[in-house]
């Protein structure tokens, strides 16, 4: 605690107050001050660093947490370099405030989530150490254009922002056309089986389970979010109650015996071979931590569901995501490696 007072008293002393700056009004609202060239960006969580490094990567001073190895392919050079410094991604995880210090960010980029008492531990932090912040609405799916058009003013990168926003617009309107005459009765049921054994999983308010209902899912567990994490512990005997008629994996050791797993069997999903893996290289297209790659994930899921009513050539379609979103060409060989299980 004392090094944290050391390393904020200098700031402080010697940090300097840029002298070209503006207000701008971010995505709750807030006037902010922020330099008039913004070069350096750290955002506190994943979702805001993935939406940066959608916008332009040159920008990211700092990871929340190390790629995993399966990434770094897909990822460029120079993001796979930068320092470790954390940040409000729960799970024990906290912000490394020397290395913040170090990296010298011109503004803090804040996902507006629904804890506001964390967010505010976070500002005051910041606040402190004479970083602005700046807050973005990444809530739904549904805020992503609006997301991106933001980052494009703040940021100046209207263009490629204004490209990113089109593909967004796009994708959830032609969606939206399709499941919005699936009646209730004729939406096929789903069953969200995180964790190692399949047993965990959110219900069907939760943020987290957003791109399915949007895809004209119904998801089997029902009820009130009992928080922001999630990962609600049920039984197996729940599931079969359930009986869901499509299973969606998060964990790829699960997805490799739920096949064989005698407990699964009887499970209408699992007989009728409508069992799929979520795509996650680089990031993940459904959840954990949510982010840009949703939009993918949307189509992606809609077809899985509704095959007839929402027909996708899934190959052509990673590519072109891949390559406006990620500035990456797939191979065949990355294309298997991301959409087979």
């Amino acid at each position: 605690m004392r090094r944290i007072l050391v390393l904020i008293t200098l700031i402080i002393l010697f940090g300097v107050t840029p002298v070209h700056a503006r207000q701008i009004t971010d995505m709750t609202g807030r006037k902010v001050t922020v330099p008039d060239k913004i070069t350096k960006v750290y955002c506190s969580s994943p979702p805001g660093t993935y939406l940066l490094y959608a916008i332009d990567p040159a920008l990211v001073v700092g990871l929340n947490f190390a790629p995993k190895e399966q990434e770094k392919k897909f990822i460029r050079k120079e993001f796979k370099q930068l320092p470790i410094i954390g940040g409000a991604v729960g799970q024990g995880r906290n912000i490394n405030v020397e290395m913040l210090l170090k990296v010298k960010p011109d503004i803090v980029l804040v996902w507006a989530w629904q804890e506001k008492g964390i967010n505010e531990k976070f500002e005051e932090t910041f606040r402190k150490l004479g970083l602005p912040t700046v807050y973005v609405r990444l809530d739904s799916i549904t805020d992503y254009p609006a997301a991106f058009r933001f980052l494009g003013d703040l940021l100046d990168r209207r263009e490629r922002a204004s490209k990113l926003q089109n593909y967004a617009e796009k994708t959830l309107k032609e969606v939206s056309t399709i499941t919005t005459k699936i009646p209730t009765g004729k939406r096929i049921s789903v069953y969200y089986a995180e964790g190692p054994d399949g047993l965990a999983t959110e219900r069907d308010s939760s943020f987290h389970v957003e791109p399915l209902r949007l895809a004209g899912g119904r998801n089997v567990h029902h009820g009130e979010a009992l928080d922001h994490y999630g990962l609600e512990k049920i039984s197996m005997e729940q599931v079969m109650l359930y009986n869901p008629e499509l299973i969606l994996v998060q964990e790829r050791d699960f997805y490799a015996k739920i096949y064989t797993d005698p407990r699964w069997k009887g499970i209408k999903a699992v007989k009728d071979k409508r069992v799929y893996l979520i795509p996650r290289i680089p990031f993940n297209w459904f959840d954990r931590p949510p982010s840009f790659m949703r939009l993918l994930g949307l189509k992606w899921l809609t077809n899985s569901l509704y095959p007839q009513l929402y027909p996708l050539d899934l190959v052509k379609e990673t590519k072109v995501f891949y390559k406006l979103f990620l500035g990456i060409t797939l191979s065949d060989d990355n294309l298997r490696e991301i959409l087979k299980p």
